[in-house]
């Protein structure tokens, strides 16, 4: 029985050295007493076994109030079926103090980068997909999970029960995301044309957006409405990286479309502007003769319509943006008198090419006009009166034009 007995207690010491990563070295005094009454044996090995229970709790005290001090993460990656037990993040601890504690020991994780992702490929297309639900920001910490256990490497799409979804960039709640802290973006998402930035990333905590200012992050805005990151572990546990619900619509958005919003709240899609460069010239001509008075001259003979904003048909050209033009339009009079032609933008009368001829003589007249239009403005050139010819060998009757620059107006 007493052999039994100290074979049970050594179990426990030996239980006990490996459960607290530290070494035990301890004498039993049963162990020379087999010349002793067995009740009095019995007697030695309770109180043995008694002083090794309180020793196992000064143990878990010490243990405890270290890990008030110094940030605890576990070392294998987290399973979330798992409940983990809060060790870092708890409402009863000092605030500022312990935050300085921990960003000035922890230690400075580098090398999580994955060697794939630097020989020059499109994170846009080389990418692993993070599709874990409790990420959400409607998601509460039913299960606490930190992000500094997880092995990152590369670059990562999140997704949220198969559906693009991306970080938020506000304030999420403490106790959100699955967390204690929750990790969101400062400085919003980068465009397509900004390639792949460097982005700050914080965690909310004891009222403060940004108590936690965790090491930052590389992203970079895909086509399609997505965004790739290169998530690393975070200063501390419990902290997590975030992925806002109210995004998923984002997912649904056309490629000639873009995900907007203005509170950070709410998103929509919104048709993405035409961006019109400075490249609209035209040229045409009227081989013909013209007499009297012709509201509108059709230009049959159309050389050049860079922006197609002239119309053969009609004679009218249609300005694409607004910003500034100039024209120039011409005349031949013949058989004397006076030739007038107008140039008319929006119905009114802005610039003439006059000729005045005696005799049988032959005159022609160039005159040019530079202004500001505004988007859809209308601009042709009216005959108003005399006697104007020309013929498929020549260009004597002429209207063209050019988009010299953008400008709101």
């Amino acid at each position: 029985m007493v052999a039994l007995c100290i074979q049970l207690l050594t179990l426990l010491v030996v239980c006990a050295a490996a459960n607290e990563n530290k070494y035990i070295t301890y004498t039993f005094k049963a162990w020379n007493m087999g010349d002793k009454p067995l009740q009095e044996q019995l007697a030695i090995v309770y109180k043995e076994m008694e002083n090794l229970k309180h020793e196992q709790a000064v143990m878990k005290q010490k243990q405890d109030a270290m890990s008030q001090v110094l940030p605890h993460c576990p070392q294998k990656p987290l399973d979330t079926d798992v409940e983990l037990n809060v060790t870092s993040l708890q409402s009863g601890q000092s605030g500022n103090h312990l935050v300085n504690k921990w960003l000035s020991e922890v230690e400075d994780d580098e090398g999580s980068g994955d060697d794939e992702f630097d020989a020059g490929l499109d994170p846009c297309n080389h990418y692993k997909a993070l599709d874990q639900a409790w990420r959400a920001t409607n998601y509460t910490t039913k299960r606490v999970v930190c992000d500094r256990s997880m092995k990152w490497r590369g670059w990562y799409r999140l997704f949220y029960r198969g559906k693009t979804i991306q970080m938020p960039e506000k304030c999420v709640k403490k106790e959100m995301c699955g967390t204690h802290s929750p990790l969101w973006l400062a400085g919003g998402h980068p465009r397509i044309r900004d390639g792949i930035v460097t982005r700050k990333v914080c965690g909310n905590w004891k009222n403060n957006c940004c108590l936690f200012k965790s090491h930052p992050i590389q992203v970079k805005a895909c086509r399609g409405n997505y965004y790739v990151y290169r998530f690393v572990k975070p200063v501390a546990c419990h902290m997590a990286y975030c992925a806002d619900i109210n995004t998923l619509v984002c997912g649904r958005c056309r490629k000639s479309e873009s995900c907007i919003s203005r509170d950070k709240i709410t998103w929509m899609c919104r048709r993405n502007k035409r961006r019109v460069k400075a490249n609209v010239h035209f040229f045409a001509s009227y081989p013909g003769r013209i007499s009297g008075k012709v509201s509108r001259i059709v230009y049959r003979k159309v050389y050049v319509n860079q922006g197609r904003a002239f119309n053969s048909r009609t004679g009218i050209f249609r300005a694409p943006v607004s910003g500034v033009y100039q024209f120039f339009f011409s005349s031949q009079t013949w058989g004397g008198g006076v030739t007038d032609l107008w140039l008319v933008v929006n119905g009114y009368w802005v610039a003439v090419s006059h000729n005045n001829v005696k005799g049988p003589n032959s005159v022609g007249n160039l005159s040019t006009y530079m202004t500001t239009l505004r988007k859809g403005t209308r601009v042709y050139v009216t005959h108003n009166r005399g006697r104007s010819w020309a013929n498929s060998a020549s260009n004597n009757i002429v209207f063209g034009g050019s988009l010299l620059m953008v400008r709101k107006v």
